[in-house]
């Protein structure tokens, strides 16, 4: 009986999603629409050059989407190839991508990962899913922004944003980014897999901010877990002042 139950639970959350996605795209668009997500906007630029891609979304971790966006189109208006990365002087690197968070880390790894590439790849960055997370210090999530952003491939990037939003609505109770992609994974239809990062993404930086989100626009508050609790919280604090 437990098993039909979860099965039921699944299939409900997947017809859900459909609506979820449509009531945060209206919020996001009532009154300003919201600039693209860093991602997103770099598709666009660069026509979807898996390389570019793959680079930006290393780059975009734990940094704000302008910067990352600025340091981006400084990056490639010097090295425009995995070769030239490859080759590139690790201290013009740095200097280069300074503007952005952690980025003595990061000019070491676009490095590395651009050297993987050419010496691995042939210079061509892979469609699949298990050779990019060969790649060094690639993760799930940077993973599969490169098949979506990229490639058009249907995956789910669970960053913060996806996380912290999918445990507020009650969608997943998880710890961890890649328990909340295995669980978003079984429950959302595959033909909306695409739209799950980039919409959630821009909710959670206009909306469903980490810190008191704005969840008098929120067209979700029905189904939110964590606003129902925040509510009843605050109406018994309220109840017991005397």
């Amino acid at each position: 009986m437990a098993k039909k139950g979860r099965t039921a639970t699944t299939k409900n959350k997947k017809m859900a999603m459909g609506e979820i996605l449509r009531r945060m795209e209206a919020a996001l668009y009532r009154e300003n629409p919201p600039r693209l997500t860093a991602l997103r906007g770099l598709q666009k630029e660069e026509n979807g050059d898996p390389f570019r891609i793959l680079i930006g979304t290393i780059l975009s971790a734990r940094s704000r989407d302008e910067y990352t966006t600025k340091v981006v189109n400084k990056l490639f208006a010097t090295y425009r190839t995995p070769e030239e990365l490859a080759s590139a002087d690790l201290d013009d690197l740095k200097k280069l991508i300074h503007s952005i968070g952690f980025y003595n880390v990061k000019a070491a790894r676009i490095k590395q990962v651009a050297q993987a590439i050419v010496e691995k790849f042939g210079g061509i960055v892979p469609s699949d899913i298990d050779k990019l997370l060969e790649l060094p210090g690639v993760g799930r999530k940077t993973a599969n922004c490169v098949l979506v952003y990229a490639f058009d491939k249907p995956a789910i990037p669970v960053d913060i944003h996806v996380h912290r939003i999918s445990n507020r609505l009650g969608l997943v109770e998880t710890k961890t980014p890649e328990q909340t992609e295995e669980e978003l994974s079984r429950m959302v239809d595959r033909r909306l897999w695409t739209k799950v990062n980039d919409t959630f993404v821009m909710y959670g930086q206009n909306i469903c901010l980490p810190v008191k989100p704005n969840c008098r626009v929120c067209d979700l508050k029905s189904v939110c877990r964590y606003y129902a609790t925040t509510t009843t919280i605050s109406s018994s604090s309220t109840k017991e002042r005397p």
